[in-house]
C-alpha cells in the first residue's frame, strides 16, 4: 500500500460530491483540496465536505505542492483544457469520462504527459472494479460456451440537464452514456471490431439523443448497443452463447452476474462485493502506478482510451454531430493551410 496522499478535486458539481464522500472513507488517502471557476462554489463545497483547502482558481490548485494527484470532475467540453493545464505544471491526473471530446484532443494530451512524465488516466471506473475480473472468469469458463453476441442498454431521463444537451458543452448522449456501452462491450469482446453501424436521434439542439450501435467483430462476434437520454433502461448486459447466456445487473456500477442455462433457468447469481461507492478502486489504482513511476494504469492503458474515442469520433461522424470549438479549430486549420499555400506560391513564383 503506497503511503497517505493528497488529492485535489477539480470541479464542484454532483460527481465531484460522489468522490469526495468516498475519499472520506478510503484509507490512506485524502481530499486535500477543491477548486472551482467560482470561489464561493468551491468554499462551499470544502465546507461541505470537510476538505481543508478552497482554492481561488484552477491554477492554484496546481501550483500546490501538496497535492499528489488531481480528479477533474469538470464538464466534457473543459477536460482537454484542464487537463493541459495540470500536466503542463507537472500534476498528475485521473479526468473523469468521457476522457476529452474528441480523438485528437486526447492524442495531444497523452502526448504531452509523456512529454512532461506525468500519469494520466480515465475515470472509466467500471473498468478498475474487481467484479470486472468475477465476470470474465464466468465468461472464460466456458459455462455458456463460446459468446457469440451481447446486447448492452443504458439509458436515463436526464434531457433537461443542460449539459446534456448544449453542443458548446460536448453535450449529446454518446459522451456520457454510450461511452460506457462501447467500454462494455470492448472489455467483454474485445477491440478487433471490423465494423460499425449506428442510427441516432438527435435533440434540437443538434446533439445525440437517442443512439443503437451495433459492432461486428472479426470473429464474427456481435455486440448491439443501446443509449438514450429520453427514457429509463434495464442498464443490463446481456451475453449470449450456443449453451445458454449471461445477464449483468447495471453495466453502469456492476451489482450482480447470472447464468441461465439452455432453457432459461436460472443458475448461482455472484453479487458483487461491498465497496464505499465504486469510485475508490479508480482512486487505488491510479496511486498504486503513481508510487510505481507508472504513467497509465493497466486496467484503462492509454491505447485503448484512443481507440475508444475514435470509436466515438466515428460514430458522430456518422450522425453529423460536430461541437462548435471543433468547427471553430477547422476553420483555422483551413486558413493557415491557405495562408501556408499562399505563401508557398509566392516563393515559387520568386525563385
Amino acid at each position: 500500500m503506497f503511503k497517505q496522499k493528497r488529492i485535489g478535486i477539480l470541479g464542484t458539481g454532483k460527481i465531484a460530491g460522489v468522490m469526495a464522500n468516498t475519499i472520506k472513507k478510503m484509507k490512506n488517502v485524502k481530499c486535500y483540496g477543491v477548486a472551482s471557476r467560482s470561489e464561493e462554489r468551491a468554499q462551499k463545497f470544502a465546507n461541505e465536505y470537510g476538505i481543508k483547502v478552497a482554492y481561488t482558481s484552477y491554477e492554484e490548485l496546481v501550483l500546490d505542492d501538496k497535492i499528489d494527484l488531481v480528479y477533474i470532475a469538470t464538464p466534457h467540453s473543459e477536460h482537454y483544457a484542464n487537463m493541459k493545464l495540470c500536466i503542463e505544471n507537472g500534476k498528475h491526473v485521473l479526468c473523469e469520462k468521457a476522457f476529452t471530446a474528441n480523438a485528437a484532443q486526447a492524442e495531444e494530451i497523452l502526448m504531452l504527459a509523456k512529454e512532461k512524465n506525468v500519469f494520466v488516466t480515465e475515470a472509466m471506473w467500471v473498468r478498475y472494479m474487481p467484479m470486472l475480473t468475477t465476470i470474465k472468469g464466468v465468461i472464460n469458463s466456458g459455462i455458456i460456451g463460446e459468446p457469440t453476441m451481447l446486447t448492452a442498454n443504458l439509458s436515463y431521463a436526464i434531457s433537461d440537464k443542460k449539459r446534456l444537451i448544449e453542443p458548446a458543452l460536448a453535450g449529446g448522449t454518446l459522451l456520457d452514456l454510450g461511452v460506457y456501452v462501447l467500454n462494455f462491450a470492448a472489455m467483454m469482446f474485445g477491440k478487433e471490431v471490423e465494423r460499425m453501424d449506428s442510427s441516432c436521434i438527435l435533440t434540437d439542439s443538434g446533439v445525440d439523443a437517442s443512439e443503437s450501435i451495433t459492432l461486428t467483430y472479426k470473429d464474427g462476434k456481435m455486440a448491439v448497443l443501446n443509449s438514450t437520454m429520453y427514457g429509463y433502461s434495464d442498464r443490463r448486459g446481456v451475453i449470449y452463447g450456443p449453451k445458454g447466456y449471461i445477464v449483468i445487473e447495471n453495466i453502469n456500477n456492476f451489482e450482480s452476474i447470472t447464468v441461465y442455462d439452455a432453457e432459461c433457468k436460472a443458475g448461482k447469481t455472484i453479487k458483487a462485493p461491498k465497496q464505499i461507492t465504486g469510485y475508490e478502486y479508480e482512486v487505488y489504482s491510479s496511486l498504486e502506478a503513481i508510487e510505481k513511476g507508472e504513467k497509465e494504469c493497466w486496467e484503462m492503458p492509454h491505447n485503448e482510451i484512443i481507440r475508444i474515442m475514435k470509436q466515438m469520433d466515428e460514430l458522430r461522424a456518422q450522425w453529423g454531430v460536430v461541437y462548435p470549438f471543433e468547427q471553430e479549430k477547422e476553420k483555422l486549420e483551413v486558413l493557415t493551410g491557405e495562408v501556408e499555400n499562399t505563401v508557398w506560391e509566392n516563393t515559387d513564383i520568386q525563385a
